[in-house]
């Protein structure tokens, strides 16, 4: 069974820094990409990270490169996202999700096989 549980979003000053959680079930754990992908209202879903469960290796876009950071404790089971020197445009629901491949973190978004409930992430101009 495949769970994922976001947390940790909240309301930010532009510039500072938010670390958003992701708890994952032994079944998403045993998918090959898992990461984050946000939807903002009248924004196309996108896939903004994902870290492969394979070698670690990593997908950012572009738009968040640089900036904000995936990491996965498998012990604990959970992938984390650090989130540094936010902007308003960041503003969104992130969703922690899973996928057999980095394409749809990349690609296609909607194309993602699970994702979570989301947690809101606002940034104050």
């Amino acid at each position: 069974q495949v769970q994922l549980v976001e947390s940790g979003g909240g309301l930010v000053q532009s510039g500072g820094s938010l670390r958003l959680s992701c708890a994952a079930s032994d079944g998403a754990l045993e998918y090959y990409a898992i990461g984050w992908f946000r939807e903002a209202p009248g924004k196309e879903r996108e896939g903004i990270s994902c870290i492969s469960s394979a070698d670690g290796s990593t997908f950012y876009a572009d738009s968040v490169k640089g900036r904000f950071t995936i990491s996965r404790d498998n012990a604990k089971k959970m992938i984390y996202l650090e989130m540094n020197s936010l902007k308003p445009e960041d503003t969104a629901v992130y969703y922690c999700a899973v996928s057999q491949a980095f394409g749809p973190f990349a690609r296609s978004p909607h194309q993602l096989d699970y994702w979570g409930q989301g947690t809101q992430v606002t940034v104050s101009s």
